[in-house]
């Protein structure tokens, strides 16, 4: 039988180092070398063949206070010891050196690694057809199938720590942006994993954020210095931290966290270590209960912005986040940028993609204030009340730090001792930006005035746009999804407006067609001219309670679109509806797809809630909390009519309890008893009642 332990002393050596163990290494060699001769089967140690695999100058010298040294250790436990100075060549001289001129396969092959380099060697040996193949490491190795994984801590007889990491993701993202940090969240993710996992095996990953709400973060790049901050939450999640909402604002996110962790600790099953990445004071009284339960609590935080009180804390370990994450500062890129901006002779410059960013906003709401005023300046504090009421932003601390980062870049000018600013029109990035919005805005316009059409077909403006011959250059047009972003940006900002109209085919299907914006600003979550605030808000309690009735009734997942908007036309006079649906797909309450529909050929758009969504609970629980005072008065047998309604419901205005009446009245809750219009019965046994009442069902 021929059977081989191979260790990767380099990763073996590093790996105890970061983990803070302390072992001897006599016994770290002699216990790999036993119990790879057990998982063997061999009768005795001396059966294997045991390769000790290093950069062995590095170790030439003893090391520790024993004045040990590692080659001497391996040696005379019985190892090989094999010298590899470049790393990069570690498999094909293993290769090489012991298994290309053996003629004799191999039965069973152990490697201790956590390095992917040596563990390629399995697909490389030459082995039995009841070869057995082990990996000793941190984490099993991606796509080795039939390989058996053991956690090197386990054979080591090392407890191996259990993490817990919280990430309070706005407060680490807007202290890195206020520190002159650009945020990208490649790197960004790649440093806080590598970090928590030097410290045992993390079982739980959570960043608290309020997510989709736009301006709540600093603007975060990938490593192409493309804008993603819509796709945070789904990279956050394929690295499995689970992306958790939180109101915008301190207080809601420390509040969330703090009552996780609190609980969390007080499992029996909780993690051994226990980081918060938040420099925020607030969590002192946390750190105090988690430390009690005997949990180490580390802190990240980011120098600058980390609480004084938390750094001077005894029993916290502090660790900064610009120290493990390999962040650039603008300042350095705009220097290196300067140096070296005369392009090369013959150089092959390529550009990424040039799209829609948060300063997107700044500059697109920037030039229509210049051309609104005729101007070439206006007031900051103008310029800040415009991000908040478009909702750029959520308040004017994050609008003040866009505008500065924005000044930064090289996008605004700003005189601070007049208090204002100016677009910078000899930067690229504005120039680029003016263009698209030009450019899109002559497609459309031409479109409605050649063609006599009152909107633009979605799919046909794409298709336009993509011959446009005056959006031609590096990181221009380049594709669908592209210019798909651009117009939603319009869209966003008020210069081009988004409708849903039924489809000429399947009426039931709605499509989205794109106009011109009136004259004003109207932005997403702002009303367009002719609608008020307050109808598309009551427009949005419509379409909640009636999506959720029909699934629920109906035992679907989905409405379709175009039903829902039929029902509702007679409370949407004008463009209330396709509002109100936009509005609940930016704050991730819905979603809406493309379904197959059984009694068609054309798939059907519909509409579902994201029940986990806080606008979705909240009407739902209105409605439920009206529900039941319907139900008192029919229990009671008492008149169901405005009056006792305003009795029992003295919280609610008047605007609203009309409100819901009339929604009560349209999902048939409500029936006006005949010759007395003012007077309601109720549909004792409708769908919704017998679901708040808790009826049994009937078997």
């Amino acid at each position: 039988m021929t059977a081989f332990l191979i260790v990767d002393v380099d990763d073996l050596l590093q790996r105890l180092e970061s983990r803070g163990v302390a072992l001897d290494i006599h016994t770290v060699a002699a216990a790999l070398l036993n119990s790879a001769s057990l998982a063997a089967g061999l009768g005795s140690p001396e059966e294997l063949v045991a390769v000790a695999v290093a950069d062995w100058n590095r170790y030439r010298r003893p090391s520790g206070t024993a004045g040990v040294s590692v080659q001497q250790v391996f040696a005379s436990e019985g190892y090989d010891l094999f010298n590899v100075p470049d790393r990069k060549f570690v498999t094909d001289a293993l290769l090489m050196h012991y298994f290309s001129f053996d003629t004799e396969s191999v039965d069973e092959l152990i490697i201790a690694t956590s390095q992917l380099d040596i563990s390629t060697l399995v697909h490389r040996v030459q082995t039995t057809d009841r070869a057995r193949v082990r990996i000793w490491g941190d984490e099993p190795p991606p796509d080795l199938e039939g390989v058996i994984f053991q956690p090197l801590e386990s054979i080591l007889g090392i407890p191996s720590k259990t993490v817990a990491l919280y990430i309070d993701f706005e407060n680490i993202s807007i202290s890195l942006s206020e520190q002159g940090y650009i945020l990208d969240i490649d790197v960004l993710l790649e440093g806080m994993l590598h970090q928590a996992q030097s410290h045992g095996q993390v079982i739980h990953m959570a960043a608290y954020a309020p997510w989709g709400q736009r301006g709540s973060l600093a603007p975060l790049t990938d490593r192409t210095g493309r804008e993603v901050s819509d796709e945070v939450p789904s990279r956050l999640a394929r690295a499995n931290i689970d992306p958790v909402f939180s109101l915008p604002g301190k207080n809601s996110a420390d509040m969330r966290i703090a009552k996780e962790v609190l609980d969390d600790s007080a499992k029996t099953d909780s993690a051994d270590v226990f980081i918060i990445a938040s420099g925020d004071r607030d969590f002192n009284e946390v750190f105090s209960a988690v430390r009690a339960r005997n949990k180490q609590v580390i802190v990240w935080g980011v120098r600058g912005s980390t609480s004084r009180l938390v750094e001077s804390n005894p029993a916290l370990a502090v660790e900064y986040v610009e120290d493990f994450c390999n962040l650039e500062r603008h300042a350095d890129v705009l220097a290196a940028a300067s140096i070296s901006a005369a392009p090369r002779v013959g150089a092959d410059i390529t550009e990424p993609e040039f799209r829609p960013s948060q300063w997107s906003s700044v500059i697109l709401q920037l030039d229509q204030m210049l051309n609104e005023a005729d101007t070439d300046d206006v007031a900051l504090a103008a310029l800040v009340d415009r991000l908040i009421d478009v909702r750029a932003v959520p308040n004017a601390d994050r609008a003040e730090d866009l505008i500065t980062q924005s000044a930064g870049r090289g996008l605004l000018l700003i005189d601070p001792e007049a208090g204002e600013v100016r677009l910078n029109h000899a930067s690229p990035i504005v120039e680029k930006t003016l263009l698209i919005r030009d450019r899109i805005v002559h497609r459309v316009a031409n479109t409605l005035h050649v063609r006599g059409w009152e909107y633009v077909n979605y799919g046909f403006l794409l298709k336009g746009i993509g011959m446009d011959h005056g959006l031609t250059g590096p990181g221009l047009n380049a594709n669908d999804t592209w210019r798909s972003e651009w117009v939603d940006t319009l869209v966003r900002e008020g210069i081009l407006t988004r409708e849903l109209v039924p489809h000429r085919h399947n009426p039931e299907d709605l499509v989205p067609v794109i106009k011109l914006a009136e004259t004003g600003t109207a932005s997403a979550g702002q009303p367009l001219p002719g609608v008020t605030r307050d109808d598309v808000d009551k427009m949005i309690r419509r379409v909640i309670v009636s999506v959720e009735q029909f699934t629920s009734f109906r035992g679907f997942a989905w409405c379709p679109l175009g039903s829902l908007h039929r029902r509702l036309r007679p409370f949407d006079p004008s463009t209330t509806f396709q509002q109100a649906v936009e509005e609940l797909l930016e704050e991730g309450a819905v979603t809406v797809e493309e379904y197959e529909n059984p009694q068609s050929d054309y798939t059907t758009k519909g509409i579902s809630l994201i029940e986990d969504a806080p606008i979705i609970q909240e009407v739902v629980a209105e409605r439920n909390n009206f529900v039941r005072v319907l139900l008192e008065l029919y229990e009671s047998r008492q008149p169901i009519n405005v009056e006792t309604l305003q009795e029992h419901l003295d919280h609610m205005s008047g605007d609203d309890l009309d409100l819901w009446i009339s929604i009560m009245q349209s999902e048939n809750v409500l029936k006006s008893v005949p010759g007395q219009p003012d007077v309601f019965s109720l549909f004792r046994t409708h769908h919704t009642v017998s679901l708040v009442a808790g009826d049994t069902p009937e078997n």
